[in-house]
């Protein structure tokens, strides 16, 4: 097993984050269809920097991971720097090679992510 499959399952057993925060400013649910990977994240803003972020959901070992490692990653970056985020910062993260259909499994904790940042952006205007 590489070193990155063990952080992955390190990550899935263990997970940062894990939880719903007391006091949110954004709580949004997202779920995979295609293979019932379900998460909710909420997370806090102050001064346009998320201070905080939390998860809880049922998924594979690849999404509930990347709800780790993308919760590590964000934590204390401005709106703006984590809405320009894309698939290859969750590769990059990963570091492994996935099918189509286990990149659906990463990429759901970004796509929870930046629902969230839009709900907070339309609730700012």
């Amino acid at each position: 097993m590489s070193i990155y499959q063990e952080l992955i399952l390190d990550h899935y057993h263990s997970p940062h984050n894990s939880g719903v925060l007391q006091k949110y400013d954004a709580d949004v649910s997202v779920a995979n269809s295609s293979c019932g990977d379900k998460l909710r994240i909420t997370l806090k803003v102050r001064q346009e920097k998320i201070t905080d972020i939390a998860f809880t959901g049922e998924g594979c070992a690849i999404s509930i991971a990347a709800a780790s490692m993308l919760t590590d990653e964000v934590k204390g970056k401005d709106l703006e720097a984590v809405t320009g985020m894309t698939k290859d910062d969750v590769l990059k993260l990963l570091n492994i090679q996935l099918t189509p259909t286990r990149l659906r499994c990463a990429l759901l904790p970004l796509e929870g992510i930046s629902k969230a940042i839009l709900s907070l952006k339309s609730t700012m205007l």
